[in-house]
């Protein structure tokens, strides 16, 4: 199998995960057709990390619909003019700490959103079996793990945050529209994500943030809470060969295969920061502070990504050192991007409540 497609539908594609996606498909992928970005533009989508793309393939092969997934008349109008072949669904409300205190934005967008666009593909393909609908979920719909064991395709969902629980329910509506329509869905579960345009209330980008601007370095309870990392652009290349070559129907597991304790993490973090901007490493290590740990906060996430290997033979290809060190050199030489898209509400709500994932 190998499915090519004229027209991707990106959902949330100017946010972390999305626009890094269509700079690989546009960039460095085997795709030659034409990607529509839908956003509605929320505190955390920046159409400044598009901004090359938007001139160099304005028109020809990107387009830009600012819609929101909850309103079923623009969906379906975005499907009639542009009559994509494949959706990659990524568009979310993703933070954990922001579900805690909101949950029910998480709840329209993340399930009533992933509805809406499932009935609008199921309707717009009626019964098409060369289209694709490509789901993005996470590992945190799978739980806390102990300290040993991995998550699989095959273990049991059991959320412990309303964005989890909301993630996890998009999730089972995407099966279903597979096994009650036969619309053609793939799924995809991935760790952490990390790299260039991820907006800073996620702990690598809020803590190299605070860093160059002096302020302290929360880390929630001991510190020991491990997350499996994995490079933006190798979970990229691996939603590209789920959908050009996945099987129907069928969930794959993204990892990085690359567990950290988050305070390991923070302090391999504060060397790099030294070593890139100069600034002494007594001073960083001496804004690390300790704050009372997240209601519900999973101890343990760890991916078993052998399914995408064996079957798709897809690998990780970013050591996670090289990948920090690119990440802190980006942020160091992107200080307007970071400035315009934490202006406004999101730095006031920042100022009220901590916010790290």
């Amino acid at each position: 199998m190998n499915r090519r497609f004229q027209t991707i539908l990106v959902t949330g594609g100017a946010g972390f995960i999305g626009s890094n996606f269509i700079h690989f498909l546009l960039e460095k992928a085997d795709f030659q057709g034409r990607i529509v970005n839908l956003d509605t533009l929320t505190y955390a989508g920046n159409l400044e990390s598009l901004a090359e793309l938007a001139v160099k393939f304005k028109g020809t092969r990107y387009f830009f619909e600012k819609a929101d997934i909850c309103d079923r008349a623009a969906v379906e109008r975005i499907f009639a003019s542009f009559a994509p072949d494949a959706v990659i669904h990524l568009a979310a409300e993703s933070h954990v700490d922001r579900s805690i205190l909101g949950p029910e934005a998480f709840i329209k967008t993340n399930v009533m959103g992933t509805f809406t666009l499932l009935d609008v593909a199921r309707n717009a393909w009626k019964g098409r079996h060369d289209v694709l609908f490509h789901h993005i979920s996470t590992d945190e719909v799978f739980g806390s793990l102990g300290d040993s064991g991995y998550f699989t395709e095959s273990t049991p969902y059991d959320p412990r945050s309303p964005y989890s629980a909301s993630k996890a329910s998009s999730d089972h509506l995407a099966l279903a529209y597979y096994h009650t329509y036969g619309l053609p869905i793939t799924l995809s579960n991935c760790s952490n994500n990390y790299g260039p345009f991820q907006f800073p209330e996620k702990l690598i980008p809020l803590m190299i943030m605070n860093m160059i601007e002096g302020k302290s370095l929360p880390v929630y309870g001991d510190g020991k809470n491990i997350r499996d990392w994995i490079y933006v652009e190798d979970h990229n290349a691996a939603v590209w060969e789920i959908m050009k070559r996945g099987e129907a129907g069928r969930s794959y597991n993204i990892g990085g295969e690359n567990e950290w304790e988050n305070i390991r993490l923070l302090d391999r973090l504060v060397e790099i920061v030294a070593e890139e901007s100069g600034k002494p490493l007594s001073q960083l290590r001496s804004q690390i502070t300790y704050v009372k740990d997240r209601p519900g906060h999973d101890r343990r996430y760890a991916i078993d990504c052998s399914r995408i290997k064996n079957e798709l033979g897809w690998k990780q290809s970013v050591d996670f050192d090289d990948g920090l060190r690119k990440t802190v050199r980006w942020y160091l030489s992107n200080p307007l991007w970071t400035e315009h898209v934490r202006s406004g509400e999101y730095l006031n709500w920042m100022d009220r409540n901590y916010a790290v994932r």
